[in-house]
């Protein structure tokens, strides 16, 4: 069977929602605990259940981890960034204005670097070690995730948040945990011993390749996963976007050479957020990925924040289904 899930958020989190989503096909859904913890998250981790139990289902719940993932820090609201404006930023801990960063990133700044924002959705050239220029402009808020291109920069493979959510995985019924921008087995090894301290040998372990050190090292931490995610909004950041389908398929290829379960995430029904109807080319994408193998895809804004979240579990199931019934 294929496995397919959305993403919980303010567009279907609610049970007669969540229901109608199961029954179209849905198999489970995914919290990203970079926005709220697993303790934070139980009542919705409840009503998932409940609907699926409704539907004659037993729901899969992945949590999402922050990792080694860097992102904007906390704003007290949006800012719209616009095309040629100059913005610049300041560390975290720092008062006064501009786009907050933790320090790591902050310090790595440098002339003629290119700033990723909001999985690259903004765009920003360093003209010194503290301005930019917007070179693609949108909305920001804190969280949102930033890259530095070029740059490779070594946070810890698991923050506190992540260990205290692991703590309450098990207890809150959590069935899987992913873990983002894996670089080494080093990486998979410490959130294994998390997950097996907090009594939660049950709970399988997802690894997402989100950079360049994870898809060249793939070979090395592979077996140490249950399941592997090939998560292309980042990866896609990480390389020139054109070359991403070359790299999709050759991820795709040797997890099936090692026997490892895959899935593909990131916009694959990106249309729909705002859409009924998705683009032939995002239907195309979803058959291409269950064809080289996928043993799962998810969608991701599309449930959260999207005006159909139905009509995406609906597209993205039968899509699904129709290679599995052919």
């Amino acid at each position: 069977m294929i496995n397919i899930y959305g993403t919980i958020g303010p567009a279907c989190a609610n049970p007669e929602i969540l229901k109608e989503m199961f029954r179209e096909g849905m198999t489970g859904m995914r919290i990203n605990t970079s926005h709220i913890s697993v303790k934070e998250a139980a009542p919705q981790i409840r009503m998932i259940r409940e609907a699926a139990a409704a539907c004659g289902m037993e729901a899969q719940i992945l949590i999402d981890m922050q990792g080694p993932e860097l992102r904007v820090a906390k704003m007290t609201q949006q800012v719209n960034i616009e095309t040629d404006q100059i913005v610049c930023f300041r560390e975290e801990t720092c008062e006064g204005e501009g786009i907050p960063l933790p320090k790591m990133v902050y310090e790595a700044l440098r002339e003629g670097i290119t700033v990723l924002l909001d999985d690259g959705k903004i765009l920003l050239e360093m003209i010194d070690d503290h301005e930019a220029v917007v070179r693609r402009g949108g909305v920001l808020s804190g969280g949102k995730s930033i890259a530095l291109s070029g740059v490779e920069l070594k946070p810890p493979a698991m923050t506190k948040q992540d260990r205290e959510n692991i703590k309450a995985a098990a207890e809150y019924g959590v069935t899987g945990v992913m873990q983002p921008f894996v670089r080494s087995a080093e990486d998979l090894q410490t959130v294994r011993s998390a997950i097996d301290e907090a009594c939660g040998k049950g709970i399988r372990l997802f690894a997402k390749i989100e950079n360049l050190s994870g898809a060249r090292n793939l070979e090395n931490f592979v077996g140490l996963a249950d399941e592997i995610v090939i998560a292309r909004g980042d990866l896609g950041n990480a390389m020139p976007l054109w070359e991403l389908p070359r790299v999709q398929k050759e991820l795709s290829r040797r997890c099936r050479a090692a026997g490892v379960p895959f899935m593909v995430v990131t916009q694959m029904l990106a249309s729909m957020e705002h859409s009924a109807v998705p683009t032939r080319a995002e239907v195309n994408d979803i058959y291409n990925a269950i064809c080289d193998g996928a043993s799962s895809v998810m969608v991701t804004g599309e449930t959260a924040v999207g005006q159909y979240p139905m009509e995406v579990i609906r597209y993205l199931s039968r899509t699904v289904n129709s290679y599995t019934e052919y």
